[in-house]
């Protein structure tokens, strides 16, 4: 949780607001790939792909 709060910080500090899209659709992304890769679900994501 440091790192998401450095992160946070620096946007905040340099005004890279515009990062912040980036970082929740990366994070959904892996998110994704964690919880479905074991999943019944995982044939049907890997059709989104």
């Amino acid at each position: 949780m440091e790192f998401l709060e450095d992160l946070w910080m620096f946007m905040k500090h340099r005004k890279k607001y515009w990062l912040t899209p980036i970082i929740i659709v990366l994070l959904l992304l892996g998110l994704l790939i964690v919880f479905g890769g074991g999943s019944a679900l995982a044939p049907f994501i890997y059709t989104l792909f």
